[in-house]
């Protein structure tokens, strides 16, 4: 029961920062224009690298230690000083190479900075622990609250073009005030440190997470990188407006990957690994029930969507939206397969070799596709990167885990999905768009694809009418 709270408090929050930028994205893509979004994209996707040197893989193992030792409170707690700990020092580093790297590249000296928040904000985050502990509830609220606050403040006071740096304030400063928030609910949980606090143990081990996420922004914020060189800053903005609408589709999807990672370490702590295996077969089949659709379904609706969505300047963006589309259920299996498999029962390496996989195939073509094809060239890269981490993670695993049974019915999703975008995509050409016609859309879309379900009858679909039954 608390495994489905958890997952229906992360699907509340996925869905409701899936709504957070729909009103905002509008309205900034507008207020900012291509040049001041492009600005906003650009320094962000360089400052991320400094904020994943900040983390340095801290997130995902701290979550997988607190998970392995939430019945110990005595080291739960001395865990948490030393991983928190190690961060504050990361951050202090990662704070002082990124003001270094400012003195050097002035051209947008006032973004840069005040994106440097988001560096200090890395250093105070603690999610980490209370997902260990599963206790979803107290970072679901934050955010919620902090997301809300950000919310009105962009409405209030990014009025014009030249309020960039104002609008990356409000998301870097809300950002750092929610981390701070958390603190408050430590105190049952934290004790006095016993000293000297050990370091080294916890820094080789996120070291290996630290690989996967820097391999990981080469081939997320690479990409706008190489746009905002070779093309411009607005191409780097149109691509970014383009790859965040589809990766906030992924974010209902991921959900589950987040909410079993430390229900997976705990089991693996135990040793039970026939339990492992149950819940990794039952939750590929429900993300590719949930990606299939989300994938074909924001195809068939891109094209008029983004111009309608973003403003006429943007309508570039809807090609590249059906162009990236896939990647939604690639990422989806991936982040099973990593999160939910590789990552709790100890195979952290073969799940950063996989990741290195995805990062040599993006530096490989993302230079040359970009020249070639401009914002395209990107998505197409994005495609490649992500197809080669998952054929890795699917190659990892093959002696272990029946991938047979993982795909055994994935053809049923796949049908009713493209059923849907047989019929969705037309209307979608041919009627006029708005508001009232993109929910007729989306309602014609979900009872094909519901009833296309219905004949083929998955097992997952029907064990939720058993249950409904019952």
């Amino acid at each position: 029961m608390q495994l489905i709270k958890n997952y229906l408090y992360n699907v509340c929050y996925q869905i409701f920062i899936l709504l957070i930028p729909l009103v905002t994205m509008p309205y900034i893509s507008r207020v900012l224009g291509t040049k001041g979004s492009g600005i906003a994209s650009f320094t962000a996707s360089n400052a991320q690298y400094f904020v994943l040197l900040a983390a340095l893989g801290i997130s995902v193992y701290g979550n997988r230690e607190v998970a392995y030792h939430r019945n110990d409170p005595q080291q739960l707690s001395q865990i948490f000083w030393e991983i928190f700990s190690l961060r504050m020092l990361t951050t202090i580093v990662s704070l002082s190479c990124f003001y270094i790297f400012c003195a050097w590249n002035r051209a947008y000296l006032g973004p840069y900075l005040a994106q440097s928040l988001l560096i200090v904000a890395t250093a105070l985050d603690v999610s980490w622990f209370f997902m260990g502990l599963e206790k979803f509830k107290v970072t679901v609220l934050r955010n919620f609250l902090i997301k809300l606050l950000s919310l009105v403040l962009i409405f209030l006071f990014v009025k014009k073009e030249t309020d960039v740096v104002i609008y990356i304030l409000i998301t870097t400063v809300s950002q750092l005030i929610g981390n701070l928030s958390l603190f408050t609910y430590l105190k049952p949980y934290i004790h006095k440190p016993q000293l000297p606090v050990k370091l080294q143990r916890h820094f080789q081990q996120a070291i290996l997470f630290f690989i996967p996420q820097i391999a990981v922004s080469l081939y997320t914020s690479l990409n706008k990188t190489i746009l905002g060189i070779l093309v411009s800053v607005s191409a780097a903005g149109i691509f970014d407006y383009a790859d965040r609408i589809v990766r906030l589709a992924l974010a209902v999807v991921t959900a589950a990957g987040t909410v079993m990672l430390p229900r997976m370490a705990a089991s693996f702590a135990k040793g039970k690994m026939d339990q492992i295996k149950r819940y990794l077969y039952l939750t590929f089949q429900a993300v590719t029930a949930l990606s299939s659709p989300m994938m074909f379904g924001l195809a068939a609706i891109a094209v008029k969507f983004a111009p309608f969505f973003l403003g006429k300047s943007f309508g570039e963006v809807g090609i590249l939206i059906m162009a990236e589309a896939i990647v939604i259920v690639f990422i989806a299996w991936e982040n099973i397969l990593g999160n939910q498999y590789l990552i709790p029962i100890g195979r952290t390496w073969t799940y950063t070799k996989a990741i290195l996989t995805g990062a040599v195939i993006s530096l490989l073509v993302c230079w040359p596709l970009i020249t070639v094809y401009g914002a395209l060239g990107a998505v197409f890269a994005s495609i490649l990167a992500e197809l080669s981490v998952l054929l890795y993670e699917l190659w990892s695993i093959h002696k272990a885990i029946q991938l047979k049974l993982l795909f055994k019915e994935c053809w049923k999703f796949w049908l009713a999905s493209l059923a849907m975008f047989l019929v969705v995509f037309p209307l979608n050409l041919i009627w006029p768009f708005n508001l009232a016609i993109l929910f007729g859309e989306v309602l014609i879309g979900i009872l094909i694809y519901g009833g296309v379900l219905f004949w083929c009858k998955p097992s997952i679909v029907q064990a939720i009418l058993q249950q409904i039954k019952s």
